[in-house]
Formats: structure tokens, sequence, C-alpha cells
């Protein structure tokens, strides 16, 4: 295949090219032939085409998405927002911490184990380019039904990348989610998380300044694997004579991660860079166009010096190519040396692959050809912009009609008994041991509170006890149901369970999953989503402060339930005085804080026992959710709790159970005069939590819930050195059963070989 060079473009500008092959519509591509005033060569074609891709671009939600930065709370804490790798928010002390979350949904269907390690290693090198060192990851994972053949071949494969990957790089895995429904079959998301901290003055942002600086390209060697992850077909359209049947699912390399950790690391705090930018989606193409955008405006690239694995590697590829553990940086000349001495140390190669200049353009050459001359801001952030139609669909009053008040509830107390143990060892509320046993939750020694706690949490200070605690959370048959109160009830429970443990909510991150932005459906369950997201920070005062999207989730014409997964963070000044959901041994009281009401609309209930979705998700009152997370935040601070659990999928009765299991310590709880004990026990709804409080401080801890307005219920006692989760009147089940019933689920089938 001869060069196709910018000289060649001006003289043969009817050259058929294959943008259709690369994902790029008629109209785009005849945009780009404008923007250049001729034909794109095929290697700015190849740019084009990944940059300007849904995942890149945000070409169909970025019209939305601005509700994040024009809704945006005041915050002293936001110290970086939308825009950058990733958000940084103030804890404290002079410490900053980064977090984000991000999606790698298909390259895991695909290839469950490397698809899976790739997201892992990609979220910690955006951590890491802010110059935060990663101190944990988690991960929210939803598969198809537990029992289907093809759920059995993608969740192993899925939990050994997230803990191969993890493991090695030595970093804890302190939380997330397992789900399953069967839109997801097919379909699997898998959205990864990584917190980071700093201190205030190592932060780093993704800018080529300083004309005449140098571009570093460091890490592992460029290879053909993951070309064209963002966009379709990449790597067969650019070879001549058939597909060149490159791998489309990126390779990881966790030890070359590890070192390329420790380099980036040092040289940032040497002070030898400038600018920094990770490769992930895009590889090259997004970093030398978003760096020189954000910076002076030109770069000049020396294509042929980048390291191959593989030199059979056209320029295009090597422009698209998502090889992992690889950075940029920009390093002024003097402090080259001492820069590829600090990567030598590490055992990582370096090379430099460009210059910065202030021509407004970047430029690629390849042995001495111009193969790229285009203006960098038109690749890396000035694509198309699309506003889909939306509407609401036809068929969302006929499903909320759908009420499942006329389901047949359990009424005897046989009836609730078998209710309570199904639903506890259903594939949803069964333990997540199976997958969370394969993770390293304690490496590094900070790790205060992991799976199954509400939230994970981690020591940043060792001096102080200063901590930080993060939870993602969505219920997508909620946001099914009704979108923009999905999108709100997941926040919700996501700044309950970092309430819970007693950090103080102060950011949010988000991976927003769903189907084809071309279904006028789809598109208005993200609208309605995004919009329920960006109020509902606005009403409890935390920042968005940045995420993901991920479009075309859906098998055929199906898509998945719309699953906007919400990630919080929360500050902790002394992790000494976290709470856990373990109520200990006793003796000890049971609050219920909060109003229960007969709502089981989208309810686990509903989806496991009756194979329902329909009706209304529960109503949130986001005034009093914030009351609650006030008062479990000062409670935990002032030492008045034992324990305390967020309520959420299975209500009180689950809470209850997983309390019981935690401690080993059974409880005698009372269903209250008057209410129906199946509501009391299964309703899902919403600002509640389980209280154990310390019995010196239970008067005044009541005090507190009283003047704050907040409803208080006792259910009962915890029941010292018991064995037997008691419900009096109704019936009782013993811990070692009710232990079997809940750690049985996955284990059956995961370990069946057949």
């Amino acid at each position: 295949m001869s060069l196709d060079t910018v000289a060649r473009a001006e003289r043969e500008p009817d050259a058929v090219q294959p943008f259709a092959d690369l994902g790029l519509k008629a109209d785009e591509y005849e945009r780009i032939r404008g923007i250049l005033g001729r034909r794109p060569t095929s290697s700015e074609l190849a740019m084009y085409s990944v940059m300007w891709s849904e995942h890149c671009s945000y070409k169909s939600s970025k019209v939305h998405l601005r509700q994040f930065g024009e809704k945006s709370p005041d915050s002293q804490a936001l110290m970086v927002g939308i825009g950058e790798n990733a958000g940084v928010v103030d804890i404290g002390d002079g410490w900053a911490v980064t977090f984000k979350i991000e999606s790698h949904n298909h390259p895991s269907y695909v290839e469950p184990y490397q698809g899976a390690a790739t997201g892992v290693g990609g979220i910690v090198r955006d951590i890491m380019s802010m110059g935060a060192r990663p101190i944990a990851v988690m991960d929210a994972l939803r598969f198809g039904p537990l029992d289907a053949p093809d759920t059995r071949r993608v969740l192993p494969g899925v939990v050994a990348g997230i803990g191969g990957y993890g493991n090695c790089l030595g970093l804890p895995n302190i939380g997330g989610e397992v789900a399953f429904d069967p839109s997801y079959l097919g379909n699997p998301l898998v959205n990864a998380l990584c917190i980071g901290a700093m201190r205030h003055e190592d932060i780093h942002l993704a800018s080529a300044t300083g004309v005449g600086n140098l571009v570093v390209l460091y890490g592992a060697r460029t290879g053909g694997d993951g070309i064209g992850g963002v966009s379709v077909l990449a790597s067969q359209a650019f070879t001549e004579g058939g597909p060149a049947k490159r791998p489309s699912v990126q390779v990881g390399d966790p030890f070359m991660e590890k070192l390329l950790i420790e380099a980036t690391l040092d040289v940032l705090r040497a002070g030898l860079v400038e600018g920094i930018q990770d490769l992930g989606g895009a590889g090259i193409s997004c970093a030398t166009s978003e760096l020189a955008s954000n910076g002076e405006g030109g770069m000049h690239v020396w294509l042929d010096r980048v390291l191959l694995r593989d030199p059979s590697l056209v320029p295009e590829e090597i422009l698209m190519s998502e090889s992992q553990e690889r950075m940029c940086a920009i390093v002024r000349p003097a402090n080259l040396s001492a820069f590829l001495d600090h990567c030598a140390k590490w055992d990582v190669e370096a090379v430099v692959i460009g210059e910065v200049n202030d021509s407004g353009r970047l430029t690629v050459d390849w042995h001495g050809e111009r193969i790229v001359d285009v203006p960098p801001r038109s690749v890396a952030h000035d694509g198309p912009v699309y506003r889909r139609p939306f509407d609401r669909p036809a068929w969302q009053d006929g499903l909320q009609a759908d009420d499942p008040t006329a389901l047949a509830r359990p009424s005897s107390p046989e009836e609730l008994r078998a209710t309570l143990l199904d639903l506890v060892g259903s594939a949803n509320l069964a333990s997540k041991s199976w997958v969370t046993d394969q993770y390293d939750r304690y490496v590094q020694g900070n790790t205060v509170l992991a799976q199954p706690e509400d939230a994970g949490m981690v020591r940043v200070d060792e001096r102080t006890g200063r901590g930080v605690a993060v939870s993602t959370d969505c219920n997508g048959r909620f946001a099914k149901l009704d979108p923009y109160a999905g999108a709100q009830l997941a926040l919700a429970e996501s700044y309950r369970n970092v309430c819970v443990t007693g950090a103080k909510p102060l950011a949010v991150t988000n991976c927003l999953n769903f189907g084809s932005p071309q279904d006028p459906a789809v598109m208005w369950q993200f609208a309605e989503a995004v919009r329920g997201l960006a109020d509902g920070c606005l009403a409890l005062g935390i920042p968005v402060t940045g995420g993901n999207v991920s479009f075309y989730n859906q098998t055929g014409d199906t898509a998945i339930l719309p699953t906007p997964v919400v990630g919080v963070l929360g500050v902790i000044e002394d992790v000494r005085r976290r709470v856990r959901s373990d109520w200990g041994t006793g003796p000890a009281r049971i609050y219920l804080l909060g109003a229960t009401h007969d709502e089981f609309g989208g309810s686990q209930w509903a989806h496991h026992v009756h194979g329902h979705l329909g009706g209304l998700p529960p109503r949130l009152d986001l005034a009093v959710e914030q009351r609650l997370g006030k008062i479990l935040v000062e409670a935990a601070a002032a030492g008045m709790l034992l324990a305390a659990h967020d309520l959420s999928d299975g209500g009180l009765a689950q809470g209850l159970v997983e309390m019981a299991i935690s401690s080993g310590t059974g409880a005698r709880c009372q269903i209250p005069p008057g209410l129906d004990p199946f509501v009391f026990l299964f309703s899902e709804s919403a600002s509640r939590a389980i209280v154990v409080p310390e019995p010196n401080f239970e008067a005044s801890f009541l005090d507190l819930c009283q003047a704050a307005g907040l409803p208080t219920t006792r259910v009962g006692e915890v029941s010292p050195h018991g064995a037997t989760l008691e419900f009096e009147g109704l019936f009782a089940v013993g811990l070692a059963e009710l232990a079997r019933v809940h750690h049985a689920a996955l284990p059956a089938v995961l370990d069946d070989p057949a």
C-alpha cells in the first residue's frame, strides 16, 4: 500500500476512502473535507474517525451533559472539574483526591479477561495522569441471568481480569456491585473506578505548553492490539488485499503498568513534566491532538520514531492503536536527560516523538513525508454535536400503569419466612463473595472498609487518619420505570452508602450506560437520567467531577435497562471513627431511620418472585435524604453508633439479614403495631437506614433524629450471643441457615463444571 501523504491528497482529491468502514457518516466525511480544504489523508481519516467516535467525542450526549456544569452547586472542595482526565477534590490538610469511573463494556463481552483487565488499566492511568498515586479500585458489573450459559462464560473471565490486573498492580479492590438482569445478556456492563491521592501542589493537567518543549512517549511499545477499539473495522480499512485481523481488544500487562506508575510518579515529583496525558481510547491520535489543543495550539510528531512491537504496522494503525501501558509527557529539552534516566531506572522505554510549536497545526511525518496536517482542536474538541431526537416512548404509560399491587403477596408467617429465604438466596441479593474473594482488598494496608460494607474506605493520611469512602450504585429497573427518578435514586443510594460509614459526601462521578442514541426512546431515557442526576446533585450540593457515557449497549433491537451508575466520594477526618454494618454481640437496640411506604415498583421482590417490572419506583425526597445523611455523619463523628447499614434492594429484611450474618449475632425484631409485615419487611422505600446506637449515646442520638424531624422506629434488639433472627409473632430463622442460603447462589452455578 503506497503512503498517502498530504501532497498526494491534494493531487488526488477524488480518491475513494473507506470512511463508512471507520464509522463516519457521509456528512461527517464532507465536514472533514471542509475543515481541511481537501480530502483527508488516510492517516488524517484514521484520526478523525476515532476522535469523532461516540466514545471519544460524546457527540450524541454533550448537549445534555452540559447540565452538569450549568447546574453545578457551589463547592469549595472542587479543584478540577469536568474536562480533564479525572476530577479532583480537596479533602483537607493539603490533600486532594481524584476519582473517576469508565466503561469497558463491549471489549469485555468479546474477550472477558482482557476486556475487563484493560478497563482497570485505563482508569488507573487516568488517575495517574492527574499526578496522583492510585490507592484503590472498584467495579460495577452487570450480567445476564446468573444461570445463562453466556453469563457462565463472561462473568468468570471478567472477574479474573479485574482481579488479575488489580492484584498485580498492588491496588486494593474495595467495593462495587454485581447485578443480574436478562437485558444484559449479550451486553454485560463492566464499569471500572479508580481513586488516587496527592498533595495539592502535585496536580497536573493534560496540556502541551512551552514552544520547543518535547513530546515524549513512554511505557510499553505500540502494537496491533486495540486498533479501532473506539471505532469499527478500523484495522481492516487500511490493509491492502483484505482484513488485517488485528485484535480489537487490548492486551494488558499489569507488571508494565506498575513500572509505569512508579516512573510517572518519579518524573512528576522531580518536576520534569510540563503536561501529561495517558494513552487510552484512540491512542496517539487522542494524546497528541488533546495535548496540542489544550496547550500552545501546535505540535509536530515524527511518527516513525514510535517504538513498535510489530514492525508491520502502517501509520494509520500506529495512530489508532490502543495498546496499553503508555503515557505521553511534555518535557523541556533541558530536562530530557533526567526524564529518560528516571524511566530507565524503572525499565520503562521512552522516546521523543514530537515537539510543541505555535503553528496552530498538528503535523505528523512518516520517514520525512507529511501524512497529517490538521487543526488539533478540530480533531480533539470540535467534532460533530448531535441533537438526537428523543421522545417519551408510547409504552411508558402502560409500563407505569402496570402496578405491582395486584401481585400475590405473602401473608402467613410461613409464606413470609419462605419469601425472606428466597430473596436472600436470589442472584441479586445473595453474597457476592465468590467474586470479591478473588480481589485483594487489603494490599497497601490502608483499606478500612471493603466488601460487603456499604462503601469502600481507604486511609489517605497515616498521620491524621484522614480518609475517603466511595460507593457506586444503580437500580436499572427503577431507571426503566422512570429514568429521571431512577437516576436520582441511584445518586441517593450511593450518597447514603457513603454517609452510613461516617464520611461526608463531596463529589460525584458517573458512568451512563444506555442503548442506541439513534433510538428516540433510548435518547429520552438518557436525557431524563442526565436531567435527574444534574438536579439531584444540585439539591444535595455535590458536583459531578467527570465520568463516562457508554451508548449502543443492546443486543439487536433490545436495549439494556437504562443504567446510570453513580459513584459518590466522601471524606472522613479520622477513619477510626468509621461505622461498620457489623452490629457486634450486643446488647443494643436496633432502629430504622426514615419512613416506609407500600412501594414495590421495580423491587427485587417483584423482579425475582414474579418476574414483574411495572409501576413507579419509590418516591424520593432529596431534602429528607440530605437530613438523613447529615445525622449519620454527625453521629459517627461523635462516636454514637455501633453500626449502620443502608436499606435498598430487598428492604429492611435484607438489611437485617446482612447485618446478622456479618456479625454472627442474631436479633429479636418486632413489627410495629398496625403495619403490614410484608410491607415493613420488603418495601424498598428510599432514604432509610438501620442504625444501632451505642447504648450510652442512645438517648442523645434519638434527640438528634427528633430535632431533625427524621422518623425513627425501634425495630428490635441485638441478641447477645444469639444465633437466630427472630420476628416476634411471625417466624424465626437460624443464622446458619441464612448464611448457607446467602452464600450458596453464585458458587452453585459458577463452580458447577457443567
